[in-house]
This record gives structure tokens, sequence and C-alpha cells, in this order.
């Protein structure tokens, strides 16, 4: 559609000769904008995550201007506009805490103010999911524009991962592999640059799984945040998202069911993190799509994981860019009829296929053929039974093969403070073959359900040479982190779910290719054990927050297999002009 045929939604705020009119282009000459600048011109936000207390999104400022130079040369106007940076690296006690809350603030900027189309710029873990969430609950054109990962980190000769190499590090540490000097000395070899995780963790994964959605242009996902095609990429953002505009291309046409179940198996291919699950969920919540974790059993299993990436390989996110980025990973799987769904649209106008059919595919050592896969079934698996009734998951590629079926005893910790309290204990009954448990550290066992599911091994086991166990909690762990680890239990234990009967001594069995995680007492022990429970949580009387943030939080947050999401912001509210402010 062409410039002039379509009203734009800015001109209902820019567009007359009334009072109302007359107040905003009257603030926006205050800036030395004057009306002509954006009068009948699609006005475009830039929906910026800049923060320096974000540093993976600290260098948005300059990315916004390759983006505004975009717009303006496609005969837009851009207005940059600042909203809640959710950023894992220093928010605690975590950023997923507050991703509902960012896309809450993303959702009433856009709905509120004179915008016609959105660049939604995205980076650390939250931030893309967030904004996602906010834009599909308002439906207008958007395109997202991911920050990129940092430059490769490099330690004493080799690579080092950004969060891979932490967990790595802190382990080798406590077992007296490496000393203090030698730990502190990878931190400045780890992070080089500008950017996200350099590692397939959570930012890496929202990225390729943007893409996948046909939500950025091609190639968004893996390019450098310090390469300057990252700054041209932008520039292009910028400019594809005016005619976006006048199409009327809203995100309701990209973010449809098909489009989720190719990102599902995208995830798959890639190694991605087990956290996709859960935002996946809220964005498709937001739009109106129907998803839930039985896809990631239909259209994830049996997927081979293509991408040799940390941590379930041994390269990074600057190699993957130049190994073809995640446009080759989908040739591969769509030449290997694994790409369910090749016809959809994706925002730059084409057909995801058309936009990966002849992507090049420089280094086979990073980007596997399906013949030579990292791991034959990559896809993440979701494990139920009497101890996780509406579900649980587990990221294979990144487990030990070993472990992914066993049967072992419970090692209880009910909670994360009595974790770090006895975990070192020397005389602690544990040994390799048991099930680490750690409990109340859900959506509500400790608000916003941090990445403490990773737990961190006994240090005399450490010092034996074990490098890996079964756990299982109703946590979130690191997307960078790896090992067998049973994630998102639920209902979780603070909600009454089965975990929180699980006892010291308990057996335990894991079958994770199989789908089945049991524990192994009676129908019958299990509900006294939880009826127990319960009159004990009746008279202690807990205190709960009930106001403020966080109260609102524990009233309204939906369990992980929900998306976790606010029960009151599931589903599409669209962009209605709002009524006169005057």
């Amino acid at each position: 559609m062409s410039q002039g045929k379509r009203k734009l939604r800015s001109s209902h705020w820019y567009g007359g000769t009334d009072k109302n009119s007359f107040i905003h282009r009257g603030w926006m000459r205050g800036q030395g904008i004057a009306s002509h600048q954006f009068e009948g011109k699609p006005i475009i936000g830039i929906c910026n995550t800049f923060s320096e207390l974000t540093p993976c999104n600290a260098h948005f400022r300059q990315l916004a201007e390759h983006v505004k130079r975009g717009v303006i040369e496609a005969g837009g106007f851009p207005l940059e506009f600042p909203v809640f940076s959710n950023g894992e690296s220093n928010l605690r006690p975590t950023a997923m805490l507050t991703r509902n809350l960012a896309s809450m603030d993303v959702e009433e900027a856009i709905r509120g103010n004179p915008v016609d189309g959105v660049i939604l710029l995205t980076g650390c873990d939250k931030t893309t999911p967030a904004l996602l969430m906010g834009a599909a609950s308002c439906d207008l054109p958007s395109l997202v524009v991911s920050g990129g990962p940092m430059l490769n980190g490099r330690h004493k000769g080799g690579q080092v991962g950004s969060g891979t190499g932490v967990w790595q590090l802190s382990e080798q540490l406590k077992a007296g592999s490496i000393t203090v000097h030698d730990f502190m000395a990878a931190e400045e070899d780890m992070t080089r640059s500008a950017g996200h995780c350099n590692t397939m963790g959570t930012a890496s994964t929202m990225a390729c799984m943007a893409e996948a959605l046909g939500v950025t242009l091609p190639h968004n996902a893996a390019i450098p945040a310090v390469d300057s095609r990252r700054s041209v990429l932008a520039h292009m953002s910028g400019m594809r998202i005016v005619q976006m505009v006048w199409d009327d291309f809203r995100l309701s046409r990209l973010l449809t069911r098909a489009a989720f179940c190719n990102a599902i198996r995208a995830i798959a291919a890639i190694g991605g993190s087990t956290n996709a699950v859960i935002h996946l969920k809220a964005i498709a919540g937001r739009i109106g799509v129907q998803l839930d974790l039985d896809d990631w059993t239909r259209w994830g299993r049996g997927v081979p994981t293509l991408l040799n990436l940390m941590p379930s390989g041994k390269f990074l996110m600057e190699d993957f860019f130049y190994a073809g980025g995640l446009p080759a990973v989908l040739r591969r799987l769509g030449e290997a009829e694994l790409l369910p769904f090749p016809d959809i649209l994706t925002a730059n106008g084409q057909t995801l296929w058309n936009n990966v059919k002849d992507a090049p595919i420089h280094d086979e050592q990073v980007i596997r053929s399906t013949e030579q896969p990292v791991a034959a079934d990559g896809g993440l698996c979701v494990l139920r039974g009497n101890l996780a009734p509406r579900g649980a998951v587990l990221k294979p590629s990144a487990a030990t093969p070993g472990l992914l079926k066993h049967r072992g005893r419970a090692v209880v910790f009910e909670n994360f403070a009595h974790y770090k309290a006895r975990i070192d204990e020397p005389d602690l009954d544990v040994d390799a073959q048991s099930v680490l448990v750690l409990k109340n550290c859900g959506p509500l066992g400790y608000p916003g359900m941090a990445e403490v599911g990773n737990m961190g091994l006994p240090s005399k086991l450490l010092a034996q040479g074990v490098t890996d166990m079964v756990r299982i909690s109703d946590a979130r762990m690191s997307g960078t982190a790896y090992g067998t680890v049973v994630l998102h239990v639920t209902p979780e234990a603070r909600a009454g779910g089965p975990l929180a009967a699980v006892r010291d001594g308990d057996w335990i069995e894991i079958d994770a290719m199989g789908g089945r995680l049991h524990l192994d007492i009676s129908d019958e022990e299990l509900q006294r054990r939880l009826s127990e429970l319960e009159t004990q949580r009746n008279s202690s009387r807990l205190p709960v927050p009930s106001s403020g943030y966080k109260g609102l939080y524990l009233k309204h947050v939906l369990q992980a297999d929900e998306g976790c999401d606010f029960d009151f912001l599931v589903g599409c509210r669209g962009a209605d002009v709002p009524d006169h402010s005057h």
C-alpha cells in the first residue's frame, strides 16, 4: 500500500486543527521539531531497553541512532522512548520477577502514544520476551532488533564462554583444581565487548527465537554487537518498519501458531535454553495462540541439535555468525524436511524458506549436518509423573547421557538458603548416584522463579571427580548452564505441588526420553504428606506481601506451564486510539 492511502494512527494526535492537536504539535516544537517533519508520516516508536544497569544493552543509544537513520530514509519519523530494562546481570532477585512489569510498561507506552509502528530494541534475557509480550498485546506493526552477542572470550589460549565459563570455573575452584587467582583472572578474559552472552544462553536463544518466529530481519540473531553489520541491520530494520506501517503489517500476521511451531523446532536444533518454554508460552498467550507443553514434545522431540555451541558444544556466538548464523541452521532443517512450516510469512515480506534456502554454510564443525549432529535428539524433554503432574523440563543436549535414565536417593533442600547452608557439609549423606532436590524456588516460592536450579555439586563429590548429578527443582536455570537438571516442576512446592512432599532418602526415578518423573512412594503416602504440609502451612501463616509490585505478582502470577504471565495480562487488547487527554 502506498503512502497516503491509509489513515495513520498518529494523525489522531497530530492531524487536526483542534485544541488537542495544537497541544500535541506544540510540545513537539518545544524539542525543536517542526510539524512538517512528522505530519503525514509514519511515526515509528523506538522502544529502547538501554540502561547502564543492564550491561548487555548499554550500547543501545548508538544502535537506536542507526534505526532512526533508516526510518528517516524510508520517509518515516522516529521517536525513541525508554521502557523498564530488566537486565539479568545486576537485577536481584531475578529479572524474571519484573518481566511482566516490563511488558506492562511496553504495552501502555505503545497504546498511549502517537506511534504507528514500533522497533523493539532487545538484548538481555528478559528484554526480548517482555517487549514482544507488550507489543503483542497491542498488535501494531512491530519489528525486533537485537543488540547482538559479545565477542568470544579468550582465556589461557582457549575460548571461554560467558555464563558457562563461570559455572565451570566455579566448580573447578570448589574442587581445588584451580586457584582463586586463576578464577579471578578469567573475569576480564570472559567479557571483552558490549553485547549479551556469547553462549547459547537465554539471550541468544531469545534472539534466535525472534528470528525463527519471523519478527526480525534475517541474520538478526548472531551478528556480534560490535560488528558494523549489526548497525546496518538496525538501519535496514528502520527502513522496513515504515513500509510495514503503510502495509498495516501487524504482529498478528507473523505470530501464528505455525511460526511458534517453527520456533520450537529451531530451539531444538540450536540447543536453546529451557527458559524458552516459559517465554514462548507467554508471548503466544498475549497474541492469542494456543501453545502448551505438549507442543514441545510434538514439534521439538526427534530434532537433532546441529549447532555446536556452548553449553551443549564447544564454540561461541561469534563463530556461529561466521559459520552462517540462524539462516544456515534453518536451511539444514528445511533440506532435511524438518522445518514444519517453511512457508510462513516473515517481517521482510518473504517466506521463511525464501529467506534461508540459499543461506551459505561456512563451517560444518560449528553448524553440523543432520547426519553428524551434536545430539541426535536435542528437543527439550517434557517430563510428567506423580512428582510433576503438570510437567517439568530438561535439556538433553546439555545433560550427561548416562543420567537421562536414572534412579537415586533424594537429598532434599527446603529452599535455596537451606541448600547453601547444607550442600558443603562434610557429613552430608550424598553420593554420585543421589538426586539433589530443591524446593520452594518457583514463581511463588522464590518470587520470580530465580535461576538457581543448576545447583552446584557438593564439594566432597567434586573433589572425587564427580562432574554431574541429577538435580530436580521448581526453579529455572541460566541458559548458559549445563548438566542433568530437571526444571520448572509444576505445580511448584509453594503452591502445594508434590515436590513439597519429597523427603531425604526417598527414591526418585527419571526417564528423560520416556518423559517420566516419579517419586517412588504410594499414592496414599503422597497424599498423606501433602495433607500434613497443608495443615502446617495453614497454621504457620507465612507472611505474604500484600502491597507493592511483589504483592501484585504473588496474587496474579501463573505457573510455569502457563508462561508465568499475570492472569489479567493474557490476551491481545489492541491499540485503539485512547480518549483525548484535554
